[in-house]
């Protein structure tokens, strides 16, 4: 306890009007919190003022970071001023590491009003990288938009924020520390906990790790390699996969989280986790998995680099639950799929939604399973949490393989074979200037909207595309009837295939993406071996055609390819 009272000062700030959030919370070069006055003390007022008084003082709130550059001096700020406004505990990671999953995981088993999480997602990290701030809430998930909407509003119109300049915390001592502030009745409490143990306890309870264990340590071994891109998945990797569940210890790589994730993007597919690719060329490992920097998506491959498709992953897993204790017990209540996602999926109820609360799993379209069904393009995962789970979705990979006793090949060939396939792959074009994405996608959306626009037929080769539908989806969720727009341009053909366009929103400071998404099915078992890229060829070249972007970009091709 500190001897003597510590003060609490309110200082005098100016607005900055670029501090709306997005889904994924605000991103911005790292320069920018670091060079521009009170900026980060700006946002982190707003945050806390957009919490009604009455519920953030006494209040939990759990804070972690993905371990990237400026990490630990945004959490110094923030315990100095949630300390000011009112915030009676903050439960840390300890050296501020917590993946998002483990955040969210926090957040519902000590009931805290919410969580900071320090991450800008797969965006790089360093002195020239990207800084993001993200707000979850009570339930553990994202922010809505209501709530996003509310910080930025504040955010436009503050002039002080309140803050205990001479409060200091030692992130690397686990336990308990308390504080007298000025004018408090109550200490000020910080809590430096465990980064894994509490998630950690949570999937326990979900799968048999008695059938995982024997899956990685028995007399059918099987070898996996496990890639946590120097992000903070590495203690979780190391203590989870290895210690409790007895793969070898060379089993992890980059498992120490760097501040540049070792000048990296930690972002997992097959461009920039591409040391991973290689690894599993060779064919001495079954099953590979890589992680984004804060935890929340993942890549799967199976032996010889076989890659899985995020649409193949959501739809074979949701296929596969009876191989999952919790689903055994708590049944598989419905599904959901984000509009990106592929259209292929098991057989159930496929609901096409982003909030929360309505079903028990989600299919959506990154690289990794999520339960966050607020949030949409991302990955798969259930109600465990209110987040995307990278981690979750590769114990249901391994639950699946030692249950069936098949490589992650067969499994996903017998799925095609029951089932057909899709095939599907997305184009990211990054760090295009945002005005030239804005303009591209505003003329775009006037071009696939326009009427005469769905009696259009495309020939490419021997292959005509008849246009059926073309518009900017938009849905009205059933559970609040609230209404998400501008979800994506989508041109539906009249045989099933499928083109769209979504300018994201996560790139933060590093430019827009643009994301093109081509879709084709294939029910005949004689043609599912054959070259994604060959089969989608015609599609990708009417989306080049009618987009125009490498033109309008003066880009000769995508920057990552899945």
């Amino acid at each position: 306890m500190e001897t003597n009272p510590i003060p609490v000062v309110t200082a005098q700030t100016s607005p900055y009007d670029d501090q709306r959030p997005g889904p994924g919370g605000l991103r911005k070069k790292t320069s920018v919190f670091e060079s521009k006055r009170n900026y980060l003390q700006n946002y982190i007022q707003s945050v806390l003022s957009s919490i009604d008084l009455r519920d953030r003082q006494g209040s939990t709130v759990v804070v972690g970071s993905d371990g990237r550059y400026f990490s630990r001096t945004a959490i110094e700020v923030i315990v100095q001023m949630a300390a000011a406004n009112g915030i009676g505990r903050l439960v840390i990671g300890h050296n501020g590491i917590l993946s998002t999953p483990a955040v969210s995981c926090i957040i519902r088993k000590i009931k805290a009003i919410g969580g900071i999480i320090l991450t800008a997602s797969h965006n790089p990290g360093g002195p020239g990288g990207d800084f993001g701030i993200k707000f979850n809430v009570a339930n553990g998930g994202p922010s809505s938009d209501t709530v996003t909407e509310k910080i930025y509003q504040v955010s436009r119109t503050l002039e002080e924020y309140a803050i205990c300049p001479d409060l200091r915390i030692d992130l690397s001592r686990l336990g308990r520390q308390d504080f007298d502030l000025e004018n408090k009745f109550k200490p000020f409490r910080v809590e430096i906990v465990d980064s894994v143990e509490v998630y950690l306890n949570m999937l326990r309870g979900i799968f048999d790790f008695n059938a995982i264990k024997g899956l990685l340590t028995g007399p059918e071994q099987l070898k996996i390699r496990i890639d946590a891109m120097n992000g903070v998945m590495g203690p979780y990797v190391r203590r989870i996969l290895c210690d409790e569940l007895g793969a070898p210890a060379n089993s992890a790589v980059n498992c120490v989280p760097l501040e540049d994730f070792g000048g990296q993007y930690p972002d997992p597919n097959l461009t920039y986790a591409a040391s991973l690719v290689e690894s599993m060329k060779g064919g001495d490992f079954g099953f590979g998995a890589a992680f984004d920097a804060d935890g929340d998506r993942c890549m799967i491959l199976g032996q010889n680099a076989f890659f899985v498709h995020p649409s193949d992953s959501v739809a074979v897993m949701a296929a596969n639950t009876s191989c999952i204790p919790y689903f055994r017990q708590m049944g598989l209540r419905g599904l959901a799929r984000s509009m990106p996602t592929s259209t292929y999926t098991s057989p159930g109820k496929v609901v096409v939604i982003t909030l929360n609360g309505i079903c028990y799993t989600c299919l959506e379209i990154s690289y990794s399973p999520c339960c966050c069904i607020f949030h949409p393009p991302c990955s798969a995962g259930s109600d465990h949490i209110r987040e995307k789970d990278g981690l979750w979705s590769v114990l249901m990979w391994l639950s699946i393989m030692a249950s069936r006793k098949q490589s992650v090949e067969e499994i996903v060939k017998d799925h095609w074979a029951k089932l057909g396939r899709n095939y599907v792959c997305r184009f990211d074009y990054e760090g295009i200037e945002p005005k030239v994405a804005f303009y591209l996608m505003r003329d775009l959306e006037a071009m696939i909207t326009d009427k005469t626009f769905t009696s259009q037929k495309f020939a490419v080769g021997n292959n005509v595309y008849s246009v059926e539908k073309a518009d900017n989806f938009e849905y009205i969720d059933p559970v609040d009837g609230t209404v998400a727009r501008n979800q994506g341009l989508r041109i539906i053909f009249s045989d099933g295939s499928r083109l769209i366009f979504r300018l994201s929103g996560t790139s933060g400071g590093v430019g827009a993406t643009i994301r093109i998404y081509a879709e084709s099915y294939e029910r005949d078992p004689e043609k599912h071996g054959r070259e994604t890229q060959a089969v989608l060829g015609p599609l990708i070249a009417i989306a080049l055609k009618i987009s125009n972007i490498h033109e309008r970009t003066g880009r000769r091709g995508p920057s990552v390819i899945t």
